[in-house]
Formats: structure tokens, C-alpha cells, sequence
């Protein structure tokens, strides 16, 4: 079968419609439309950098127009999504919950041995949650036995949770101030959900579906991301299978090497808007660098990991979008104590920008700004001085 050929352009619509940055509100309002996110998507990346809000909340706050905080964990509570490390951690949706389990059984039979006072330890929290209910770290014991060596040298108690969270046998729910609380899946997951163990080729198929769905465009290679942690997994094979069979179209983009492969009859006329979006560094538009350059040509990487002399434009740089195009990336802080978003950097791209998109960046730093519980912004730098002052004059004649 011969492959659907797109342009550039065509697949950048089918991207950022697959996204759900086509337009504003593409899912709708309210806590409904958080559901319809984390259901088509099928993983929102979590994270706990709070330079900004965090990232979970700002995907989302970025597609639903009055998004609010508290209902990410409601869908939690309801039994409606979930929390788990797949790729990486990020909410779920529960209706896919026996699509975890192949990866939590890698975790288990990829650990490493443990040890006595280990096992011993795991068991002794599992009797604890099952006579307590849930848990948490501070329910503990202090129980190093060495001093700390720095952030990641958890004590052994957070090790053993984390191994029960990760092997299935505890799952986590979150406090108010975002700390971790491990409970029984018992006790989390509704008795309707299927809890059955699938098949290699359904595994494979369904990262292979669940993927193409949130990416519309995919090369092998962010499929075999999404099931890194299963060994020896089906991917690959099933993925051949499904284009033979015409369950998946093979697709050549004009000007790079391929294959890439996408779900049969995308619509490939997508209308764009021209709305801007400020968005996360843990997107699913931007996690992956090497489609944002092939795709966009934009060459981005999140610089919190990137030690500070080697910086280029700022430790928790946000891509900001206008339609199809990356026009720059915003470095911000929300400064939560005097209610005031600092705008460390922006760093615009090498491209010319009309009045309309310059009034519709500032619309969209307005919304940020509410958003991060901020009630000011203030301004320091920029590559582009007349954008920057066209910007803030902009913004304090809407906000007076």
C-alpha cells in the first residue's frame, strides 16, 4: 500500500488538532472537558516544578477556558482517572486501568532482588495499609540509617513504597499540597473496571492506537517510548500488521526521512485558529524536541535540567504558539507572596509578527497571569525590544 504523502503544513494541523490546540476550547468547558482531555490524550504528563503552576494543570488550563485546580483531583476521587508512571508519571484515564498492568509487572520482574529487611519492610507497609488504610511517608519512622547524600537518596521506607507503586500493589492519591498518599488499588479502583491482563499483541496495539490518537502523526519511535518499560514488547510486529490490514495509514512527509504513521481518514484540511497558547515544557506537543524541529523547526529544550552558565534563555522556558507557528518562548516565575508573574525573559523567534497576534499573546499572558494566582506582571528582558514594549504598553492599557 502506498503511503499518504503530506506536507509540511498538513501535518502540522493534523498534530495540533490531534493535540487539542486547533482552536480554543476544542474539548469544551468545565471539569467534563478535563475528562475528555486525559481520555482522547490518554496520559497528561504530571510534574512537580512549580515555577509556574504545575504542569498537569497548566495542560489543561491551556485547552479549557476557566479551568480550576481542584478538579484533576475530583476525577480522582470519582474514579474516573487515575495516577501512574508509564512513560513517565501523569494521569490516566481508569477505563484503560489493565492497560498499566504490563507495565507494572516489567517494574516487578525488572527490580532489582531484595533484600531481607527489604522484603520485610514491604510487607510490613502492605499489613499496615491493609489494617490502616492509606499511607504516607511522614507515617513512618525516620529509618535512614546513613545520612542523606542529596534530593534523591529517599529513606527506605519512601523506596518501598515507591516499589509497591510501581509493581500495582499500592496506587497513589494526592493531598491538597500535592503530597503523595498510597492506598490499596482496592480501594481506588471501581468494581466495573476490567482488571484482566492483555495479551502482548493487545498491549502493542493499543499503545500503538492510544498514541497515534494523541500525536495524529507518529514515527515508530514515539510508540516504542510510550512502552519503553515492557521488554520485548510487540510494537514493532503489530504495527506492520495493522498497516497491512489497514488499520493504520503508513505516511511519508515531504522533506524528512520517515516512516511516520497516522490513524485512516485524518482529515488533512484542518482549520487552524489564531490563538496563542502558552504552553507547558511537559505538553504532549513539546515532549518530544525532535518533532517540534522537524515538524515546527523549532528547536526547544527545557533548561531546568541544563546547568545555569549554559542556559540560553531561561531555567523554565514556556513555548508560546500562534496558530501553526512557535513565535517564542517565555521564561517565567510566579512570584505567589506578592501576586506578581515575572516575565524573566522573552525570546521571540526569527519571524515578523502582526498587531493581531501581538493583542492575542497579550489576551493569553493576561489569562497566565489569573491563572498562576497572580494579580501583576512585570517585564525584564527581551531579544526583541519594540515587541516587548508593544507588549507591556498592550497589556496595562487592557489591564487599566
Amino acid at each position: 500500500m502506498e503511503p499518504v504523502v503530506l506536507t509540511n503544513s498538513q501535518v502540522r494541523k493534523i498534530v495540533l488538532n490531534a493535540a487539542g490546540l486547533a482552536r480554543d476550547a476544542q474539548f469544551g468547558t468545565g471539569i467534563e472537558a478535563v475528562y475528555r482531555v486525559i481520555d482522547h490524550l490518554g496520559f497528561v504528563q504530571l510534574d512537580t516544578n512549580y515555577v509556574v503552576e504545575r504542569a498537569h494543570h497548566h495542560v489543561m488550563a491551556a485547552r479549557i477556558p476557566g479551568y480550576q485546580t481542584q478538579w484533576l483531583a475530583s476525577l480522582c476521587e470519582d474514579g474516573r482517572i487515575y495516577e501512574y508512571f508509564i512513560s513517565d508519571a501523569g494521569y490516566l484515564p481508569m477505563r484503560d486501568f489493565r492497560f498499566s498492568l504490563p507495565v507494572k509487572k516489567a517494574f516487578e520482574l525488572q527490580g532489582k532482588p531484595l533484600s531481607r529487611p527489604e522484603a520485610n519492610l514491604m510487607k510490613e507497609i502492605m499489613d499496615r495499609a491493609e489494617r490502616e488504610g492509606p499511607l504516607m511517608v511522614g507515617d513512618f519512622d525516620n529509618d535512614r540509617v546513613e545520612p542523606s547524600s542529596g534530593w534523591w537518596d529517599w529513606r527506605p521506607a519512601k523506596v518501598a513504597l515507591e516499589r509497591l507503586y510501581l509493581e500495582g500493589k499500592l496506587m497513589i492519591n494526592r493531598t491538597k499540597s500535592f503530597q503523595k498518599v498510597y492506598d490499596l488499588p482496592i480501594n481506588l479502583v471501581p468494581v466495573e473496571i476490567d482488571l484482566s491482563m492483555p495479551a502482548a499483541e493487545e498491549y502493542a496495539r493499543f499503545v500503538i492506537l492510544s498514541t497515534l490518537r494523541a500525536l495524529g502523526v507518529s514515527s515508530v519511535k514515539e510508540m516504542a517510548w510510550r512502552a519503553r518499560r515492557v521488554k520485548g514488547n510487540l510494537i514493532k510486529k503489530e504495527l506492520e500488521e495493522m498497516v497491512q490490514n489497514g488499520l493504520v495509514s503508513k505516511v511519508a512527509v515531504e522533506g524528512l526521512k520517515g516512516p511516520y504513521y497516522m490513524l485512516p481518514g485524518q482529515d488533512i484540511n484542518i482549520e487552524i485558529s489564531h490563538t496563542v497558547f502558552i504552553l507547558s515544557p511537559f505538553d504532549i506537543l513539546n515532549v518530544f524536541r525532535h518533532r517540534l524541529k522537524d515538524f515546527f523547526h523549532f528547536d526547544y529544550q527545557i533548561e531546568c535540567f541544563v546547568p545555569a552558565p549554559k542556559r540560553q534563555y531561561g531555567y523554565f522556558s514556556l513555548p508560546v504558539l500562534a496558530g501553526k507557528t512557535f513565535i517564542a518562548r517565555m521564561d517565567a516565575k510566579a512570584d505567589r507572596k506578592k501576586k506578581v508573574l515575572i516575565v524573566h525573559n522573552i525570546h521571540f523567534e526569527a519571524i515578523n509578527l502582526d498587531q493581531i497576534v501581538i493583542g492575542k499573546f497579550v489576551q493569553a499572558l493576561k489569562a497566565f497571569v489569573l491563572f498562576n494566582q497572580c494579580h501583576d506582571i512585570r517585564f525584564e528582558r527581551s531579544n526583541h525590544e519594540f515587541y516587548l514594549k508593544t507588549i507591556s504598553n498592550s497589556f496595562f492599557e487592557l489591564r487599566a
